[in-house]
């Protein structure tokens, strides 16, 4: 590894040792600037939307880092922090009839209300169409996810593993919150 990597990687471990809290909040609002980037121009959106990048940054930064930061730990802090397989099973499950649904709730809501504009009773029947859709495509994958996190990343790195796939599922969700804004219209 170069040393400036090295050295930022050193200094990023160490911020993340000293403020945890506020390290995974940034670490999650970085990762959803690049998934909206991403989804933005797999989606062909000509100029970047700045309005809806900031907004997805927010999102990441206020919720998605603190939201993970304290689950991880209250999960842990439930199961003693063991790491059987009994454990793990439960606290993957714990976590896809908790969380996922919530989550993935919370943040239709919030594209649709925040960052489309639209109205609430749009933002509602979308979700009464897309969401069970939504969550059960977060049952096929997430659950995967959970399990590698809970068996196998140490517990101050959970946030940032789950960050780094939710990059990817934020892609997804923008691509599906986009399909169907591109329906409506």
């Amino acid at each position: 590894m170069g040393s400036i990597a090295k050295i930022g990687l050193q200094k990023y471990l160490l911020q993340l040792q000293q403020h945890p809290l506020r390290t995974k909040a940034i670490t999650a609002a970085v990762l959803s600037a690049i998934s909206d980037i991403v989804a933005q121009k797999i989606t062909g959106i000509k100029r970047l939307q700045v309005r809806r990048l900031l907004l997805k940054v927010l999102f990441g930064f206020a919720y998605l880092g603190p939201f993970g930061h304290f689950l991880h730990l209250l999960l842990d802090k439930l199961f003693k922090g063991k790491k059987d397989t009994t454990t793990v099973a439960k606290k993957v499950v714990l976590e896809q009839v908790t969380s996922s649904p919530w989550n993935n709730l919370l943040f239709m809501i919030y594209y649709g209300l925040v960052i489309e504009s639209r109205p609430w009773i749009q933002v509602k029947s979308n979700i009464k169409r897309e969401y069970p859709k939504v969550q059960y495509t977060a049952w096929t994958f997430w659950p995967v996810v959970g399990w590698i996190n809970h068996q196998y990343v140490p517990l101050q790195f959970r946030v940032i593993f789950h960050s780094i796939i939710a990059c990817g599922w934020g892609i997804f969700l923008n691509l599906r919150a986009r399909s169907m804004a591109l329906k409506k219209a």
